[in-house]
C-alpha cells in the first residue's frame, strides 16, 4: 500500500468511528447543555440501540445479506423503530431518575446517573447474556473500482463506509438545522442558557427537557444499530467502552457546544485510526486522552467551548 493510498485508509477509518462517536457524544453535550448533567447512562442507551435493532432483525427473520429496495426498507424501518424506543427509554430515565432530583445537590443525579449506568448495563447482560453478540451482515458485497482517484482496491472501502457515514452525517447536519432554525430549537438554546429566565418567558422548561432526553436517546439507538451493521458483534459493556470515548469527544469539542462534540467525535476517530496504524492499538487511549489533557489545559473549555460564568 503507497503513502497515498494509507492516507486514504487513515481517513475512511477516522471519519467511520468519528460518525458514530459524535452521535453518542451529542445525548451528552445536550443534556449537560439544558441541565448541566453528566449522563452517564447515556453509553448503554447506545448498548440497547444495539441490542432492540438486533431484536427486530430477529423477528423479521433477517439472518444474513438482503438486496435491493428490502435492505434499505429494512434498514431505516427498523433504524426507526429503534430510534423510536431508545429515545422512550431515555425519556423514562430521565423522568424517574433525575427529574425528582432538579433543585438536588449536583453530585446526588451524578451517583443516581453511575447507578442507571450499572442498571442498564446488568438488564442487558440479563436480555442477551455476557457473551459476544453477532450481529446479521446484510449487505451485499462492494469493492472500490480499481483506478478510483487514481488507486488500486488496496484501500478497503465498502458499502459499510458508505451506509455509517451516508446516515451519520445527515443526521448531524439535521440535528443543526433543528436546533437553528425551529422553535423548539431556539426554546433548547433558551433553556440552555439561563433555565430560570426561558421559562419566565413561557418557554415550558421540563418539555423542554424531554425533547432533549427523546433526541439524545433516539440518537444514540441510531448509533447502536449503524455499529452492529458495520463490526456485525457487540455485547453488553460495549456503552462503557464507546461512550467513554464519546464523552472525551464531548469534553474535548466543549461540552454544551453541540458544533463542539461532532468536531470532538472525529478527532478522537482521527486519533484512534493514526494511533491503531503508527504506534499500536494499545497505546491508543493513552494518546487520545493526552490530548483531552493538553487541550483542556491550553483551553479549558474545549476546542469551541465557550467560557461562561458560574450560575448561583
Amino acid at each position: 500500500m503507497t503513502q497515498s493510498e494509507l492516507f486514504i485508509q487513515l481517513l475512511i477509518n477516522g471519519v467511520t468511528l468519528g460518525s458514530y462517536l459524535a452521535l453518542i457524544a451529542l445525548g451528552y453535550t445536550m443534556v449537560y447543555g439544558i441541565i448541566e448533567l453528566i449522563n452517564f447512562a447515556h453509553g448503554d442507551v447506545y448498548m440497547l440501540g444495539f441490542m432492540i435493532s438486533l431484536t427486530f432483525l430477529g423477528f423479521l427473520g433477517v439472518r444474513g445479506t438482503l438486496g435491493g429496495w428490502q435492505l434499505w426498507v429494512v434498514i431505516f424501518g427498523v433504524m426507526l423503530v429503534t430510534m423510536l424506543c431508545t429515545g422512550l427509554i431515555n425519556m423514562t430515565i430521565d423522568r424517574i431518575a433525575y427529574k425528582p432530583l432538579r433543585r438536588a445537590p449536583r453530585l446526588a443525579p451524578l451517583i443516581t446517573a453511575v447507578g442507571m449506568s450499572f442498571m442498564l448495563e446488568n438488564l442487558g447482560m440479563i436480555w442477551k447474556g455476557p457473551s459476544q453478540i453477532l450481529y446479521p451482515d446484510i449487505f451485499p458485497a462492494f469493492d472500490i473500482p480499481n483506478g478510483l482517484f487514481g488507486l488500486n482496491t488496496m484501500v478497503l472501502f465498502t458499502t459499510k463506509d458508505v451506509f455509517l457515514m451516508g446516515v451519520t452525517i445527515p443526521l448531524m447536519v439535521v440535528l443543526t438545522l433543528f436546533i437553528r432554525r425551529t422553535k423548539m430549537g431556539k426554546a433548547m438554546r433558551a433553556t440552555a442558557q439561563d433555565r430560570e429566565a426561558a421559562a419566565l418567558m413561557g418557554i415550558n422548561v421540563e418539555n423542554v427537557i424531554r425533547t432533549t432526553f427523546f433526541i439524545g436517546g433516539a440518537l444514540a439507538g441510531a448509533a447502536g444499530m449503524m455499529v452492529g451493521l458495520y463490526l456485525n458483534t457487540g455485547r453488553y459493556l460495549m456503552g462503557f467502552d464507546a461512550g467513554l470515548l464519546a464523552f472525551t469527544s464531548a469534553v474535548l469539542g466543549g461540552i454544551g457546544n453541540v458544533t463542539g462534540a461532532m468536531l470532538g467525535g472525529y478527532v478522537i476517530g482521527f486519533l484512534n485510526a493514526i494511533s491503531d496504524q503508527y504506534l499500536s492499538p494499545e497505546w491508543t487511549r493513552a494518546i487520545v486522552f493526552t490530548t483531552l489533557i493538553l487541550v483542556l489545559v491550553f483551553k479549558p473549555s474545549g476546542l469551541l467551548g465557550e467560557r461562561t460564568p458560574e450560575k448561583s
